[in-house]
């Protein structure tokens, strides 16, 4: 075949309706914002009449969602879920997901596994812990990665480059870019500690408790986050579910980092 034909056949195989979602989906995913379908029109130069249809069925699959005191869409969970899916996902949770386990049960409360995704977190994983109670987010949960106690935990450990991308693309969901002051201090306590141990700046009576998970080429790829419950009456338990979490996600980072080696992705 030559590189004169492939425009012929491709346009002979094409497919209207599924490009147009796709084209949907993809400007979410670029703009980073609720859009209204107004603005969906706008951004991809076609009529509101041309991506009702479309709209509304990709809104009945679940990958996108409406709010509706603005009527503007925003990517929804189902993408979210099929990522999940990807060979890298699973390589990461099939690693931590024991590990998520064990510490539920060794220290009673609920670690997330955390992800950055375009400049915000995403939990990916989860175990609910404790024995009468347990204080646990949704899949999908995220915040901007500045601001949360786990995004902190990775872009902590991560090139320049990719430290200055991440940065960029959490300033992207803020109106006013964080004080980069602030940042820099909590990036080297991190640094300098290996973990993050501080008040919920989210939620009040929680205590964050977070420590990186590194990939083979000595970067954090995720981390575990812990919303410590701390309860009246009881010993402090922090100490130790600290200590149990960095045995943890040791033990994570070292599976893949073999993992990868063994496939010969990296060395």
């Amino acid at each position: 075949m030559t590189e004169r034909t492939k425009p012929e056949r491709t346009a002979s195989y094409s497919a209207p309706a599924l490009i147009k979602g796709l084209d949907i989906l993809e400007l979410l995913a670029e703009r980073r914002q609720d859009l209204t379908m107004k603005e969906i029109a706008e951004g991809l130069g076609r009529t509101k009449n041309e991506l009702f249809r479309m709209i509304v069925a990709l809104q009945e699959r679940g990958y996108i969602q409406r709010n509706p005191d603005t009527d503007a869409f925003s990517l929804g969970e189902r993408l979210f879920k099929l990522g999940l899916h990807a060979p890298s996902s699973q390589d990461l949770l099939t690693a931590a997901m024991p590990e998520l386990e064990f510490i539920a049960a060794e220290c009673g409360q609920s670690p997330h596994l955390v992800v950055l995704a375009s400049g915000r977190t995403v939990v990916t994983a989860a175990v609910p812990g404790g024995e009468d109670m347990s204080f646990t987010l949704h899949l999908g949960y995220g915040r901007v990665a500045t601001d949360a106690t786990s995004g902190i935990a990775i872009l902590a450990f991560q090139s320049d480059a990719m430290l200055q991308r991440g940065l960029a693309e959490a300033d992207a969901h803020l109106t006013e870019p964080m004080d980069r002051a602030v940042l820099a201090d909590r990036l080297k306590t991190v640094r300098e500690q290996g973990y993050w141990m501080r008040d919920s700046s989210d939620f009040i009576g929680i205590t964050d408790i977070c420590c990186p998970i590194f990939g083979p080429q000595g970067t954090a790829v995720a981390s575990i986050v812990i919303p410590f419950v701390n309860r009246h009456n009881r010993p402090d338990g922090r100490p130790h579910t600290l200590e149990v979490m960095q045995k943890a996600c040791g033990r994570i980072s070292e599976k893949l980092s073999n993992r990868i080696n063994r496939t010969g992705i990296a060395d």
